[in-house]
């Protein structure tokens, strides 16, 4: 599958290396919805590979897209504990 430059895994999943919560848009996340320190992006982001969980959590926006990934994975919760 190829990606969709859809900005979800940068923004729903957390990412230790940078620092990043759960929810949390990352900083590098360019507009067009590519990474701006591509070439020097962590390990957990280069081995990252698009699946059917980019399908399920395919919507019109990013805030609807990582709205699905939180749901699919049962970590909605946890972003509102952490906005409080």
């Amino acid at each position: 599958m190829e990606c969709m430059k859809c900005g979800t895994c940068c923004t729903a999943p957390d990412i230790s290396a940078l620092r990043k919560p759960v929810g949390v848009r990352c900083p590098h996340l360019s507009a067009d919805g590519l990474c701006g320190i591509y070439a020097t992006r962590p390990f957990v982001c280069q081995s990252y590979r698009p699946d059917e969980i980019c399908l399920l959590a395919n919507a019109p926006t990013l805030e609807e897209r990582v709205a699905n990934y939180l749901q699919l994975f049962g970590l909605a919760e946890e972003t509102q504990r952490g906005q409080r």
